[in-house]
């Protein structure tokens, strides 16, 4: 789907800093921002507290406006504004689920937390998640395990995998299934993004 006039006149007056532009988008948009992590959340198996909600859209909106709206210049109009912010919608709740998790398991969480099993059998969890993924990468060749190494393990953007390896932005997300795939024949169902 094609870049509407309506998003394009709405993105550049955002760019442009117009007076009510910033609120505009955030209206527009807020609704699917919502819907993104509510989805995240449920594919992830996490729950949701109405809070929880809107600090994640917050902090979406609040990496969109980041260094004066990189994340918006970037967009290049080859697909729907919508298409585009849900993929960096995803992306931005994906990596603060994982952090309010990694926070957790370091009982820097809430109450709600179960209690460390010591810092003995983190290691030890490290270790074996490393090699199974060490394994599951020597299955892979070249750009393709460069690319899974720098998204599962780096935590790196599309357009950061991209620049780094010398692909098109759009061609990271389909390396990304067909290394997926390959490794789900391999007998293991890697996490999706």
């Amino acid at each position: 789907m094609a870049l509407s006039e309506i998003d394009r006149s709405l993105l550049q007056r955002c760019l442009q800093r117009k007076p009510r532009a910033w609120e505009d988008f955030v209206d527009r948009f807020m609704g699917l921002v919502v819907h993104v992590v509510n989805h995240t959340a449920q594919a992830k198996s996490v729950r949701l507290t109405p809070e929880d909600r809107d600090d994640l859209c917050a902090e979406v909106f609040l990496q969109l406006i980041k260094d004066d709206h990189a994340i918006l210049c970037r967009f290049r109009g080859q697909c729907s504004l919508a298409t585009y912010l849900t993929v960096v919608a995803r992306r931005i709740v994906v990596k603060k689920i994982l952090q309010r998790k990694s926070m957790a398991r370091l009982g820097e969480g809430t109450a709600a937390t179960t209690p460390d099993p010591g810092p003995a059998r983190h290691v030890e969890d490290r270790l074996a998640a490393e090699e199974e993924v060490q394994r599951l990468l020597d299955g892979l060749e070249g750009t393709e395990a460069q690319v899974v190494r720098m998204y599962h393990l780096e935590g790196k953007s599309y357009y950061e995998i991209s620049v780094a390896v010398g692909l098109a932005e759009n061609s990271i997300g389909p390396v990304l299934s067909r290394a997926r795939n390959k490794m789900r024949r391999a007998g293991v169902n890697p996490a999706s993004p």
